[in-house]
């Protein structure tokens, strides 16, 4: 009986192999593996993580049990140190509490309040695990944008530091202008595409620290930090412009697709979220009634 020339080169490949691909390496992080926060995770990189209950924290935990300021993790050489900044709950590595400050291996779970922190060193296999867990549980799968809930935990940060440091911070939110008909008239598959290429017009228009989320259907949010109304109107009219100038074909049909913008500056009046994201929103409900492929901002 010939032997199986594809499974002899196939056992063959397999005895040369050095085994999986490595990926390129990760940063260390903290995961949050119970209780409040599930999910959230931070890297840890050359600069240290702060962990607390306040919005400006690296990783926040926005429960009573949770100091304001509860912890510290960073690097130190090769090593990772943890520090407990005086909580109230002390904070605890495998259920022991700390004295001072202490090195995590690999592994290692943090006691937070009443949440539970697992410690991921960036040579362990587990870390691409919650690596592509956090990306699908962040991301907007179309587009590739932050979705709405994770946008939202990063304003409440960004305009609880904008506050505390008294610095400009304005948000735009906009919306893709008639885009019912081009859905009715070429289908969802290209509506989804019109939708990806805005995005990748967002992306290619943003600063590194600015925040860009796909918060609707057709609608995308834009946290532009150390920006007035003015940068952002300024910012705002380049993209539409963009937008407008770029070319669409739904279904293979040259197609114009433009978008309509709503700005809001942080302010007394509007200094929580919610209240930035409805005056914005007026602003784009006149930038709609004006004729669309429009850019205003709410006083």
């Amino acid at each position: 009986m010939e032997p199986d020339t594809e499974l002899q080169d196939t056992t063959q490949r397999t005895v040369l192999s050095h085994g999986p691909l490595r990926s390129a390496p990760r940063s260390a992080c903290v995961v949050v593996i119970h209780g409040e926060g599930l999910g959230r995770r931070a890297d840890i990189t050359d600069t240290a993580v702060l962990v607390g209950r306040s919005q400006e924290a690296d990783l926040v935990i926005a429960h009573k049990s949770v100091s304001r300021e509860h912890c510290r993790v960073w690097r130190e050489g090769n090593r990772y140190r943890i520090r407990d900044l005086g909580a109230t709950n002390a904070t605890r590595v495998n259920d022991v509490r700390i004295a001072g400050e202490t090195t995590l291996a690999d592994g290692d779970q943090v006691t937070v309040g009443e949440s539970i922190l697992k410690f991921i060193s960036q040579d362990s296999v587990e870390a691409s695990y919650h690596e592509e867990i956090y990306q699908l549980a962040t991301h907007d799968a179309l587009t590739e944008l932050y979705n709405r809930r994770h946008f939202i935990e990063m304003a409440d940060k960004e305009i609880a530091r904008s506050i505390r440091h008294a610095r400009p911070l304005s948000l735009c939110i906009i919306d893709v202008d008639l885009f019912k008909p081009v859905n009715d008239r070429y289908g969802h598959i290209s509506g989804d595409e019109v939708l990806r290429q805005i995005a990748l017009l967002l992306r290619r228009h943003v600063r590194s620290d600015d925040i860009a989320a796909r918060i609707g259907g057709e609608e995308f949010a834009l946290l532009l930090p150390e920006c007035d109304a003015e940068a952002a109107r300024v910012f705002a009219e380049r993209l539409r412009e963009a937008v407008a100038a770029a070319p669409f074909a739904p279904g293979g049909e040259p197609q114009r697709i433009t978008v309509s913008i709503g700005i809001a500056e942080l302010a007394a009046e509007r200094d929580t979220r919610p209240a930035l994201m409805a005056a914005a929103d007026t602003a784009l409900y006149r930038a709609k009634s004006e004729g669309r492929n429009r850019v205003c901002v709410e006083a």
